[in-house]
């Protein structure tokens, strides 16, 4: 008996006021702008590692680890297109700091969690 006038009171109450639920918007300008901070951030840290005279191996592992240790928890890491994310770096590294050559294979271990 309790139970149904209860629910006879709270059922309309719900039913007038309804609270909008939002969805998560992930769209592709947010994608793109989270994927260029990333090329920039990789890119930065590159080409300040190799201008000490650290080796290209050095700098490469130690860009990847800077690189995935700051972005590494982000939600937007399941949605990166990493194949547009590698051939960013590499016009990056092209256009900014002169480093021709650079093999896209190079970027595997770039993965986020």
């Amino acid at each position: 008996m309790i139970k149904r006038v209860f629910s006879i009171i709270i059922l309309p109450l719900l039913l007038l006021f309804p609270n909008p639920v939002y969805s998560l918007d992930n769209s592709s300008i947010t994608l793109e702008k989270y994927t260029n901070r990333i090329s920039n951030k990789f890119t930065r840290t590159y080409c300040n590692t190799t201008k000490f005279g650290i080796s290209e191996e050095g700098a490469l592992a130690f860009a990847i680890g800077e690189t995935n240790k700051e972005f590494k928890n982000n939600k937007l890491n399941k949605l990166i297109d990493y194949s547009l994310l590698k051939n960013s770096i590499v016009n990056d590294l092209e256009n900014n700091c002169q480093v021709y050559g650079f093999s896209i294979s190079n970027l595997d271990n770039l993965k986020f969690n």
